[in-house]
């Protein structure tokens, strides 16, 4: 069916059109899952539409939680790069600074996790199952020991790279 536009090119909008997503995520839900139902690898439990910390139901169903696949494929979503001669001097500190707000978060987005810290030249790589996660990690680490602050946004790959150094 041809929709009738004027000289200015406007179409009316119809409301049962299927618009296209913006950001194609796989590991995001595409449907509520049965309630309850318990991750088998971390153990969060899906509850009134979410993932949360919580006691398992005796009849729950074992699923995987998107941050557990992303973990198992090794499919990040935010990158955090840190380095720097102040990140070589205060390593230890800087990487406890890191877990202690990861699992802040966690405790409360039970989908935010830290998947890796690995080492590379000149500082470690975090990945994180969380573009969230990602951010805040940085912006903690510039909150407590100031610092250069980056964000790089990729929107056609879903994806934060944060550069953090000193």
């Amino acid at each position: 069916m041809a929709y009738p536009t004027s000289a200015t090119g406007f179409r009316p909008v119809r409301r049962n059109e299927l618009r296209p997503e913006r950001i194609h995520d796989t590991y995001k839900l595409t449907r509520k899952l049965a309630e309850p139902a318990v991750c088998g690898g971390c153990g969060a439990v899906y509850h009134m539409g979410r993932w949360q910390w919580g006691p398992h139901p005796d009849n729950a169903t074992k699923v995987t939680c998107p941050a557990c696949a992303r973990v198992h494929d090794r499919v990040p979503v935010g990158f955090v790069h840190v380095g720097g001669e102040y990140f070589a001097a205060h390593r230890d500190e800087l990487l406890r600074l890191l877990r202690h707000h990861e699992e802040r978060e966690k405790a409360q987005h039970a989908l935010a996790r830290i998947m890796a810290i690995e080492d590379e030249p000149g500082g470690v790589l975090v990945t994180t199952t969380d573009m969230h996660l990602a951010r805040d990690l940085g912006e903690a680490l510039h909150h407590a020991h100031q610092g250069e602050l980056e964000f790089h946004y990729n929107e056609g790959e879903n994806l934060l790279r944060v550069h953090w150094r000193r």
